[in-house]
C-alpha cells in the first residue's frame, strides 16, 4: 500500500510532466500543497524533496519552488543502461513485430536497450508514451507517426524533444512541420505499380479502399489516381472509398459490400489500403458467394506474413518490415554520433499470387 507521500509525489510528478507545471513555473506554495491533498506539512514536505533530490523541481529563497528542466537536467541514476525509446502504432500484430525486431538487432549490438510504446493509433497514448519516455531519459526516439495527415495536438512535446537534444527518427510517416529524418517506402510509385498491373492486365473498373489519417494511406491513394492518369483510356472508371483508423471494421467492409453487391455495377479489382484489409475483405465477398478472383480481383499492400498462406494468396507489394528496423536503427546510432541523418527511401517490390487475375 502507497504511503501518502508517494501518492502525493506521483501526483506532483504527473503534473510536471504532463505540462500541468511547465518548467520554471512556480508550484503551488507547501500550505496550498497541504490544501490540495489534504496531508499534513511533513508529507509535502518528504515529497518536494524527493522532487528536488531527482532533479523535477528547484527552490529560490524566499521565492518558492519551481519546476526544473527536468528533460536535460534531471539527476540521473545508473545510465550504463541506456535505452531508445520505439513509438509504434500496434506491437504484437501484422508488421510490427519484424520491425521492432530489426531495431532491437542493431540497438542491443551496441549495448542499449529499447523502451516500447504503443500508441493504437491515438494521440493521448502517443503524448503519454513520448513524455513517458523523456521521464526515462532515453538517448534517442524511434517514432511511427500517430494519424499523420491530421493536425497533430503534440507537437509541443515534440519541441521538448527538439529542445533536449535527443535524435528522433521517423519510420513509415512523417509530420512535415518536423525537421526528423525518416525511413519510408515511396507508397505512391508502390500503389502506382500495383495498379498499372491492374489496369494492364484488362482491369479497367477498380475500387480503392484507403485509410486516409495517414500519410501513407493518402499517398498510396495517389498512386491509385496517378496510374488512372497515365490509362487515359479508363481514367473515368475509377472508384475510390476512404476511411480512418478510427473507424468500425464492420461498417467498412459494410461499405465495401454496397460497392460490389450489384453485378451490373461491380468492379472487377478491389485494391486495399494493407493486407490486413484485404483479408477481410475477401472473407466478407466469400460470404456473399463472390469468388476472388474469378468474379472480383483483390491485392493489398505490405506483404503481410500470412498473405502467401491464405486462399487464394493474396497479391501486394512488399514493406521491407525488417529493414525499415535496422535502417532506422543504424540512423538513430548515426546521429547519436553526431552524424547527419538525411531520410532514407526503401526498395519494394510487387508480389503477384493467385488473387488476382487477368480479365
Amino acid at each position: 500500500m502507497e504511503t501518502k507521500y508517494v501518492k502525493v509525489k506521483k501526483s506532483i510528478k504527473s503534473n510536471i510532466i504532463n505540462g500541468k507545471y511547465k518548467i520554471n513555473e512556480k508550484i503551488p506554495t507547501e500550505s496550498e500543497l497541504m490544501a490540495m491533498y489534504s496531508v499534513s506539512r511533513y508529507t509535502i514536505r518528504r515529497a518536494v524533496g524527493d522532487l528536488e533530490h531527482e532533479g523535477y523541481i528547484y527552490r529560490v529563497q524566499g521565492g518558492g519552488m519551481y519546476v526544473n528542466d527536468w528533460i536535460n537536467k534531471k539527476v540521473s541514476a545508473d545510465r550504463s543502461n541506456q535505452s531508445v525509446g520505439v513509438v509504434t502504432t500496434h506491437i504484437a500484430d501484422y508488421i510490427f513485430p519484424n520491425i521492432i525486431s530489426g531495431i532491437d538487432q542493431v540497438i542491443s549490438e551496441q549495448g542499449l536497450s529499447i523502451l516500447i510504446g504503443n500508441t493504437h493509433d491515438e494521440y493521448d497514448n502517443e503524448r503519454h508514451n513520448l513524455l513517458n519516455m523523456l521521464d526515462n531519459d532515453v538517448v534517442g526516439f524511434i517514432i511511427e507517426p500517430t494519424r499523420s495527415t491530421l493536425e497533430n495536438p503534440n507537437l509541443d512535446i515534440y519541441q521538448m524533444i527538439v529542445e533536449s537534444g535527443k535524435p528522433a527518427v521517423f519510420i513509415n510517416a512523417h509530420y512535415p512541420q518536423l525537421n526528423f529524418p525518416y525511413v519510408e517506402i515511396d507508397d505512391t510509385a508502390c500503389e502506382k505499380e500495383l495498379m498499372d498491373y491492374l489496369l494492364d492486365n484488362g482491369h479497367e473498373q477498380v475500387l480503392g479502399v484507403f485509410q486516409v489519417d495517414d500519410l501513407q494511406g493518402v499517398n498510396r491513394m495517389n498512386g491509385f489516381i496517378k496510374s488512372y492518369q497515365t490509362h487515359p483510356q479508363v481514367s473515368s472508371s475509377g472508384d475510390i472509398m476512404m476511411y480512418r483508423s478510427s473507424d468500425d471494421i464492420n461498417n467498412v467492409l459494410d461499405k465495401v459490400k454496397d460497392r460490389v453487391i450489384s453485378p451490373d455495377v461491380r468492379p472487377t479489382a478491389i485494391v486495399c489500403y494493407n493486407d490486413q484489409l484485404a483479408i477481410e475483405v475477401i472473407g466478407m465477398l466469400s460470404k456473399e458467394g463472390i469468388s476472388v478472383p474469378d468474379d472480383i480481383s483483390v491485392a493489398g499492400f505490405d506483404d503481410y506474413e500470412i498473405s502467401k498462406y491464405i486462399d487464394p494468396g493474396l497479391t501486394t507489394m512488399v514493406h521491407p518490415k525488417r529493414e525499415m528496423g535496422t535502417t532506422a536503427a543504424k540512423l538513430l546510432l548515426d546521429m547519436l554520433k553526431k552524424q547527419d541523418g538525411s531520410p532514407k527511401i526503401l526498395d519494394s517490390k510487387l508480389i503477384i499470387r493467385n488473387s488476382t487475375k487477368t480479365i
